[in-house]
């Protein structure tokens, strides 16, 4: 299966151009100031004098950044950003070791200790300026970043491949292992590919450094990759992990890298994944627990793990072509990513709980929120940790390389986006409100066309051809295809062994999760009860621009008691859902996806 870059469409309206000029004209250079104040950028001028120290991984936050503008400078000129990351290409090429190492901790702070510790993400930020020099090449057919980093690739091959002298064998936190097949795609140089092959083949052959607190598998370590059924640990490192496996999968035609790679797929979405798309169930070590493990109020589901969820579910569908990891890019997507940053795109959430419930703040008296073990109840602009936000301004950019997909035989629609995209010798044109509604209509011209388009997962019923979950269409040149997948608001129940969940439902309307928020409906959202019976009604909400959606509910009387008899006694009120992607907008406020029903 072919995939189509995101540079080979252009999203020209809807749901999707709003996120895309959102990123463009606030968020990009929001994060960036937040990266200037924090001392982040000023790090690359590599001054030991500084009163700000470097941390271990801001090399990998500026570096996403910098892969976030050349998405945006791609489609369009973008002067006053593109001079930033010239100027900071300029300090990379100053500062770079003759030998070719660049890592700004190791350098001004700890020169005696590279490549000594496994798990100070020397090889996850040297990965992710890779991928941003891979972008950065991409978009301007300026070599100079990429060279850089094709020297620095070219001396971790000599000190952990040729001469084995570094102090570990496998990055801590996974990432450069899909960063050097990226590299080795833009340079054809198949060193690069071999490389990542021999990160993933050493992974777990032997024991390595680890945190005393946590075991190998933390870092996916215990076992060969080859051998391992489940995701386990860190849920970033993960998928990431999981990234990687399934390139090497797709380029070396590996079945058992497959094979283990759809067993842990499986493992993830049937005992690990939130309703959201979300995952990570644990604060401790931001990690995957054990199977229907789903707590609402504690959940960590990192906004970086959602975008390596489909990150790894996309190449999966090359290496498949199977709708089912459509099915989750589009839950991850609409739910578990979106809720990451706000709706005016200057701050951003770190984990994504699906229950909020800011009064427990107080329980503790003087505790912080990170010693009562609860996720932040509004989002912030920058993070001590701040790898979430330049994840999402390089995520949105290029955000249609999960529309298509094509081979010999038809050229397949995965999302729905308004858009414009040449394919294979063929133009494609969207016209669409999705998610507003499910109608899209679907236009081929160039040449005549099979078309296989995914039907959602929420759709119960489709009439007309379909196979293996596409609608099927034989298309000449210059027609167009009308869809219309029936939206819905559903009431969705979770398998019976998440006790976190046991009783109560959830609302989602086509992709999209639904939520109650205290904005809306008052104080103890707990206590609210949705008729199962109720006609649902929808209406836009300008304040959110989204689809809302009222039904009949109660809620008991209040009362002076602690503990009273048993009654039925209820107050009809109405209930208002709004998306989950929207919540935490209109200041702190209680907040629950799943919630009961009678």
């Amino acid at each position: 299966m072919n995939k189509v870059e995101f540079n080979n469409i252009k999203i020209t309206g809807g749901f999707w151009k709003e996120r895309q000029d959102l990123i463009r004209n606030v968020t990009a250079k929001a994060v960036y100031d937040r990266f200037y104040d924090t001392g982040r950028i000023d790090a690359f001028k590599f001054d030991k004098k500084s009163e700000i120290k470097p941390h271990i991984f801001w090399d990998s936050d500026v570096a996403k950044w910098m892969e976030g503008v050349a998405y945006l400078i791609q489609e369009k000129s973008e002067p006053q950003l593109e001079a930033i990351v010239e100027n900071l290409i300029a300090l990379i090429e100053k500062n770079q070791d003759d030998c070719g190492y660049f890592n700004i901790f190791f350098t001004v702070v700890e020169p005696q200790n590279r490549f000594v510790n496994r798990d100070c993400h020397e090889l996850y930020c040297a990965g992710h300026l890779m991928e941003a020099a891979v972008a950065y090449y991409y978009a301007t057919g300026k070599r100079k970043f990429l060279d850089l980093m094709c020297k620095y690739a070219d001396y971790i091959e000599k000190r952990f491949k040729i001469d084995k002298d570094a102090k570990f064998v496998t990055p801590g936190h996974q990432e450069i292992e899909l960063a050097l097949v990226k590299m080795y795609e833009a340079t054809g140089e198949k060193r690069y590919l071999e490389l990542s092959k021999f990160f993933i083949d050493e992974r777990g052959k032997k024991s390595e450094f680890k945190y005393d607190w946590c075991k190998e598998s933390y870092h996916q370590s215990h076992i060969p990759v080859r051998e391992q059924k489940e995701a386990v640990g860190h849920a970033v490192r993960a998928t990431y992990l999981y990234c990687a496996m399934a390139d090497l999968a797709l380029r070396y035609n590996d079945k058992d890298l497959q094979s283990a790679c759809e067993t842990i797929f499986e493992d993830i979405v049937n005992h690990k994944m939130y309703i959201t798309g979300g995952i990570g169930s644990s604060r401790a070590g931001e990690a995957f627990t054990i199977p229907y493990d789903l707590p609402n109020l504690i959940a960590y589901t990192e906004s970086c793990a959602a975008i390596g969820l489909i990150l790894f579910c996309h190449r999966m569908l090359l290496l498949t072509n199977d709708v089912k990891y459509s099915h989750v890019i589009e839950r991850a997507l609409y739910n578990g990513f979106l809720s990451s940053f706000s709706l005016d795109g200057k701050s951003f959430f770190y984990c994504n709980p699906l229950e909020v419930l800011p009064s427990l703040k107080k329980r503790d008296g003087e505790l912080t929120e990170k010693t009562i073990n609860m996720p932040i109840t509004e989002r912030v602009e920058v993070f001590e940790c701040s790898c979430c936000p330049p994840n999402i301004v390089r995520f949105v950019p290029s955000v249609a390389n999960y529309l298509y997909t094509y081979d010999q035989n038809a050229i397949y629609v995965h999302q729905f986006m308004e858009s414009t995209a040449s394919i294979n010798g063929v133009t494609i044109e969207q016209k669409t409100s999705y998610p507003l509604n499910g109608k899209v209509e679907i236009t081929v011209k160039g040449k005549n066309t099979r078309l296989c388009v995914r039907i959602p997962e929420y759709v119960e019923i489709y009439q007309g051809e379909n196979a293996d979950g596409y609608a099927i269409f034989d298309l000449k040149d210059g027609d167009t295809v009308a869809l219309d997948f029936e939206m819905k608001p559903q009431l969705i129940e979770a398998n019976p062994l998440v006790t976190f969940d046991s009783g109560k439902v959830a609302l989602m309307r086509g992709p999209m999760v639904y939520c109650l928020e205290e904005v809306d409906n008052g104080k103890n959202l707990r206590d609210i009860r949705i008729d199962k019976n109720t006609e649902f009604s929808e209406f836009i909400d300008t304040s959110l621009n989204a689809l809302c959606i009222e039904a009949n509910a109660y809620r008991r009387k209040p009362t002076e008691k602690l503990y009273s008899k048993l009654s039925n006694e209820r107050i009809n009120i109405k209930a208002k859902f709004i998306p989950y992607h929207t919540f935490a907008n209109r200041g702190e406020s209680e907040m629950t996806v799943w919630f009961l029903a009678e």
